[in-house]
């Protein structure tokens, strides 16, 4: 909703209307929070939800980043389907080539052995892939409602954890995808060097600017232990 109200040219107006009626609760939430305030009949975001806002997409653009890479690894084998991302020339060809069985999802697994809160990183994963796009009629209702907060914890609930793979085989796993994200990074610098797309990760609702270069995750990421400080920025302020 902060992305909604920071980034868009949508206005939410005091006396809601329609389908924006079922976000009231949300509304007084951010005002008792002190994420927004009234004025001129609307609400505006204050400076601390700003604050909160840009936390989290720092947050997330490490997500698209760094943990990512982890959506799709080959256990049997130690691969990752990411390895052989450029080989596919379209979005169709790569969706075909992950939608394999033999591909686990390891993004929980990595979050949990890294302390991470497990739930955080699966919220990050439906907003890219737009689950929470407000284009669609009704998506009020969708955010207000159970529906995807019930699936995100039987997600976590689910998924695979760093005990069924193995501290030696987590601690294998994390520096393969460390050295991977990395040597990711270097060949989409290198094709944006060369007059390709511009850097950034692009959904349907978000745009992720790529700040950092190779240089900002090559010291520490090698380390399976490491934990950057946006995980350690508050999200939540009270």
């Amino acid at each position: 909703m902060l992305n909604e109200m920071l980034n868009t040219d949508r206005l939410f107006q005091t006396s809601l209307a329609g389908d924006d009626r079922a976000l009231e609760p949300l509304f007084n939430d951010l005002r008792s929070n002190g994420y927004a305030i009234i004025s001129n009949q609307a609400y505006k975001v204050t400076a601390k939800g700003r604050e909160i806002f840009d936390t989290f997409m720092k947050r997330y653009t490490e997500y698209l980043k760094v943990y990512d890479v982890y959506s799709f690894v080959d256990l049997e084998k130690g691969e990752f389907a990411f390895s052989s991302y450029y080989d596919f020339e379209t979005d169709d060809d790569w969706f075909n080539f992950t939608d394999d069985e033999r591909f686990d999802d390891l993004r929980i697994a990595v979050a949990i052995f890294k302390k991470l809160d497990p739930a955080e990183i699966v919220f990050m994963s439906f907003l890219n892939e737009n689950r929470f796009g407000t284009d669609e009629t009704g998506w009020q209702q969708f955010v207000m409602s159970n529906e995807p907060w019930d699936e995100i914890e039987e997600i976590c609930h689910t998924a695979i954890k760093p005990e069924e793979v193995g501290e030696d085989a987590m601690v294998d796993m994390i520096k393969q995808g460390s050295q991977l994200m990395l040597d990711l990074m270097k060949e989409e610098q290198n094709r944006n060097q060369g007059g390709g797309a511009t850097g950034g990760y692009t959904t349907e609702t978000y745009t992720v600017v790529e700040e950092e270069t190779v240089d900002y995750y090559q010291p520490y990421y090698y380390d399976p232990f490491y934990i950057s400080p946006v995980w350690m920025l508050p999200l939540f302020l009270w």
